[in-house]
């Protein structure tokens, strides 16, 4: 291809009677060459042809940026896909395909030396992240997330890339008006952010699951029994706990665990109580015909109140409910005249890849976010690589799982390296490249350097983090999904997910539902340590693949920020604004969540 310029182009131009002074155009068509790999002429004949279609437009930066996305960008997608079945028609190894990469930096760099520095090209175009222009500012994402690196047979999602209302709220919370969805003027400098619960190298160390014994299983959840249980005859003032099982004239309380009487699904007919050790540890059968309101599940602890003359089942009058756990104070009391600027925090949940592709656009596109919103923390939960994920089910990829995660996790720091917001990662069950039992550890990558390891936190799953004085609860385990399949109600004037959210806040508890369903293995004696809640969180992230909601339940604010991707198509994420605040002269807490939101990408 001849060098193209702006005096060949000031000549070509001239040829169909148009003048162009305005150097800004003339370099915007500078680099549409070096990106289309097209000359001085033929590009002309295509923006004359472009806009002869259009009713003739005229030459500005605002009609270029449509032609590129209109007209370009889909011939150039019909020529990589023809590019890609004829390249892929011959054995591709690994020192090709970096070959192939670094002859897509070379062309790179060149087109960066044609590009003015004072503009803020990929600020300008939120809503196409993936041109071109954006592309200068996401070099190292687009490169290292190149289709063609994981997956001969990879194409972009058509249905992904059609998506329609790309950046609309669909859930508010708080005050929404007037907030600005910005970070700090400098995001990240000076963000705390430290995991709750002490040391987590011991999650690192190994696991007896598969090699558990029900001993050891038993005495984690009879201790479980007697300390909610001690907590509840505290709190409502229980003189003390009668044995379910034997037969009494007078009405008694109990204490015990609620549990199926068969393998099948709970409902009001199949209630258990199964009491502690302390109460004998029998298992009673309950009638809950004289309770006029409930919300049960299996594996919940409870203390009921009611008549059990023959000692064969319960009569329960009343039920009990759970009290959650205080707040975090922090030691050092703020005072009024140093309430910090507002936290930025953006949430999002995997899987990061449509399901009909292994293309990461929907990853990019949310660099892009970031990069244009600048927030001042990033919550990014797993799947990283889905296991459910099609062409990895059928081991249609070319490089190892561990390879794609960590080309995945360096395109995301990298790409974000302008902003300089902390970022956390938590794992996923479903990531088939981790260790998918619960509590899960977290990430290792050996390879980050000194200064992104500064503003990089690798969380486990189930995680509490202090985020500048605001307490965060993450878990990336569908736990909504799981308990709303077994939790049975009656009369409550609650919703499901507010009920669900409840429990796990009562029964101070990331995964509170016994048994577990199939897909999560449990290691009871890490899960006693590290799957509890050690407060109340100000802010629970419960990703699901449930409906995405923003709920106040007993003074926490629950987030479901729902998926990146649902299927084939786009999903959403979250953000929220937090503010740590002084404690009001009477006394109240008020939440530290101002306002939070749930946007499409």
């Amino acid at each position: 291809m001849a060098l193209v310029s702006t005096d060949s182009f000031k000549t070509e131009l001239r040829t169909f009677e148009i003048t162009c002074e305005d150097e800004s155009v003339l370099d915007k068509l500078v680099e549409l060459c070096f990106c289309n790999r097209t000359s001085a002429d033929q590009m002309v004949c295509e923006w004359v042809a472009y806009s002869a279609t259009k009713g003739g437009l005229d030459l500005t930066l605002e009609n270029l940026e449509h032609f590129e996305h209109e007209s370009l960008n889909k011939k150039n997608k019909s020529k990589s896909s023809s590019r890609k079945e004829e390249s892929y028609n011959r054995t591709m190894d690994i020192h090709s395909l970096q070959d192939l990469i670094k002859a897509e930096e070379e062309e790179e760099n060149l087109l960066d030396s044609y590009s003015t520095p004072g503009k803020k090209r990929a600020l300008s175009t939120p809503e196409h992240p993936q041109s071109k222009r954006a592309s200068s500012l996401l070099t190292s994402p687009g490169l290292l997330l190149s289709p063609a690196n994981f997956s001969p047979s990879a194409t972009p999602s058509q249905k992904y890339s059609q998506r329609g209302s790309k950046g609309e709220v669909v859930v508010s919370f708080g005050a929404v008006q007037g907030a600005r969805w910005m970070g700090r003027k400098d995001p990240g400098a000076g963000v705390q952010v430290d995991l709750l619960g002490g040391p987590d190298e011991s999650l690192r160390s190994s696991y007896k699951y598969m090699f558990q014994r029900l001993r050891d299983v038993r005495n984690v959840l009879a201790e479980k029994i007697e300390e909610l249980g001690e907590n509840l005859r505290s709190h409502f003032s229980i003189e003390e706990f009668s044995a379910a099982s034997l037969p009494a004239q007078d009405s008694i309380t109990v204490l015990g665990q609620v549990c199926c009487d068969s393998n099948g699904k709970l409902n009001a007919h199949s209630v258990l109580l199964e009491a502690g050790p302390e109460q004998g540890g029998q298992q009673v059968p309950v009638d809950l015909s004289e309770l006029k309101e409930y919300s049960l599940f299996p594996g919940q602890v409870v203390v009921m109140e009611g008549m059990n003359t023959t000692g064969r089942k319960l009569m329960a009058s009343k039920l009990y409910e759970g009290v959650p756990l205080p707040f975090y104070s922090a030691s050092v009391k703020m005072e009024t005249d140093e309430v910090a600027e507002p936290l930025n925090v953006l949430v999002a949940c995997g899987p990061y890849t449509p399901s009909d592709s292994l293309t990461f656009d929907p990853l990019i596109d949310l660099i892009s976010i970031i990069v244009r919103d600048r927030p001042d923390v990033c919550l990014l939960l797993g799947p990283f690589v889905d296991s459910k994920h099609e062409q990895i089910e059928k081991a249609k990829v070319t490089e190892t799982f561990e390879t794609i995660f960590y080309r995945c996790i360096d395109s995301i720091v990298d790409g974000t390296r302008s902003v300089g917001c902390h970022l956390v990662f938590v794992p996923s069950q479903r990531d088939i490249h981790h260790d998918f039992i619960y509590p899960q550890p977290p990430f290792i990558l050996p390879n980050l350097s000194k200064d992104q390891a500064q503003r990089v936190t690798f969380a486990p799953d189930p995680c509490t983090l202090l985020i500048d004085g605001v307490t965060f609860g993450l878990t990336s385990t569908d736990i909504l999904f799981h308990m709303g399949a077994e939790e049975i109600s009656c009369g409550t004037s609650s919703d499901r997910f507010s009920r669900i959210l409840k429990h796990m806040l009562t029964q101070r508890s990331y995964y509170p539902l016994y048994p577990p369903v199939e897909e999560v293995n449990m290691d009871y004696e890490k899960f006693q340590i590290y799957g509890q809640m050690l407060l109340t969180p100000d802010v629970l992230v419960v990703p699901s693949e449930l409906r995405y909601f923003v709920k106040d339940v007993v003074g926490c604010v629950c987030v479901n920020p729902g998926r990146l991707t649902k299927g084939q198509v786009g999903g959403t994420y979250g953000r929220l604004l937090v503010q740590r605040s002084a404690t009001s002269e009477d006394g109240k807490r008020t939440s530290p969540c101002l306002t939070a939101q749930v946007v499409k990408i």
